[in-house]
């Protein structure tokens, strides 16, 4: 399979293209850091000119859901705008299949009582992230509709692992507990502890990608989730566990967000149906894995 990864250089792309490789799939990778924007479309279409690939996986955008409030027209435009530019030269260049990465965000907050969340739930975002990303989703669905193109959309839960940048919660906690090991601290910064997360392995993650693509339907919306809810307090009380000292737990006012969803389930039924997945990497493993990373992060500095 010959593919092309926007967001290569990501926290999901290099585990992504690593298992793309591990398949023995012909990788393409563009990230704004090797100076193509995808808010560049000419750059774009002269990039999928020259790659040829069969199958796209778009994950490039602006993933902070805390820093949108402070940048949201710039957070619009690269995920929402970006995102027409993607598939608009994937259209042009004869592309099989394009998998349009969104964001379980795009359904904002769900009562408990009308949990687990499933596809065709409304879309009512509330963060100016989830309102970028529900764009784009929507952009991908009329690029079906009306240009045939073969999009399928995935809208991924929290997901997490090693390599994840800290403004995202378990990294985070990791980070801090990995520079209280080295110096010697004992209280560990914490922000709203009280959501529940529907977390699963970035790993996993990736793995239910490559099968969308090979399995999806087009223009079919996809969840990528484990269908089980953890509360940010269990991941800090998991994380703090494994530590090398003893640790305390202490809010940090500058840690909340100024809106939040209390709970968040979603239901995988359509992806496994459709790929068979499941996740295969149990919660303890990927907390332990975030930690030995931040700590090698620490060491190296």
């Amino acid at each position: 399979m010959r593919a092309l990864v926007t967001g290569a250089a990501g926290f999901v792309g290099r585990h992504l293209v690593a298992h793309l490789r591990s398949e023995g799939d012909e990788v393409t990778e563009t990230d704004r850091q090797t100076g193509l924007d995808i808010l560049d479309p000419a750059g774009l279409s002269a990039l999928f000119a020259e790659s040829r690939p069969e199958v796209v996986f778009h994950l490039a955008g602006q993933a902070d859901v805390g820093g949108s409030w402070t940048s949201p027209v710039e957070t619009f435009r690269v995920n929402a705008e970006g995102t027409l530019n993607v598939l608009l030269a994937a259209a042009e260049h004869g592309v099989d299949r394009v998998l349009a990465v969104a964001s379980a965000d795009v359904y904002g907050q769900v009562p408990t009582d009308e949990l687990p969340i499933g596809e065709d739930r409304p879309l009512r975002p509330h963060s100016p992230y989830g309102a970028s990303k529900a764009a784009a989703d929507l952009i991908a669905l009329q690029t079906f509709l009306g240009r045939g193109l073969g999009v399928i959309r995935a809208r991924p839960f929290n997901h997490l692992g090693p390599g994840q940048s800290d403004r995202f919660v378990a990294s985070a906690l990791a980070s801090r507990i990995a520079r209280n090991e080295v110096e010697g601290l004992d209280e560990l910064a914490v922000g709203d502890l009280t959501p529940r997360r529907d977390f699963t392995d970035v790993r996993d993650v990736v793995r239910a990608y490559r099968l969308l693509v090979q399995e999806g339907e087009p223009g079919e919306a996809y969840n990528v989730c484990s269908g089980h809810e953890v509360a940010v307090q269990e991941i800090a009380d998991r994380l703090v566990a494994m530590a090398e000292r003893p640790m305390t737990l202490v809010p940090d006012p500058e840690l909340f967000r100024p809106v939040d969803t209390p709970v968040l389930r979603g239901d995988a039924a359509r992806l496994k149906a459709a790929t068979g997945w499941s996740p295969a990497i149990s919660l303890e493993q990927t907390l332990s894995d975030v930690l030995d990373d931040w700590r090698k992060r620490v060491r190296e500095g």
